[in-house]
């Protein structure tokens, strides 16, 4: 498949994205690559391959799912720009 200036001069416009002719032409080779790469993956026999999230096979550590308090509000609102009885200070934003 190849995109010509045309199609990519449509896409950027409705992408909000200023484009010069020569700009697309550049791009309309670059993107007809990309899809040609594309099209090759499509054609490689991948029965029997299951689907991966990572390329290195791990675990994400779990930890016991429990409410806490936190226990240390002095040292979350030391962080804070301005604080008052015990809450974070925010600038009004809706009136």
């Amino acid at each position: 498949m190849s995109i010509d200036k045309n199609a990519v001069l449509k896409v950027a416009r409705l992408s909000r994205i200023r484009t010069s002719d020569e700009e697309a032409e550049v791009l309309s080779g670059e993107l007809s690559n990309i899809l040609q790469m594309i099209e090759e993956l499509n054609e490689v026999n991948t029965d029997g391959v299951e689907p991966m999230t990572s390329v290195v096979e791990m675990e994400a550590p779990l930890r016991e799912d429990k409410v806490t308090d936190g226990g240390i509000p002095d040292k979350v609102l030391a962080n804070a720009p301005e604080e008052a009885a015990g809450f974070f200070v925010v600038p009004k934003v809706v009136e």
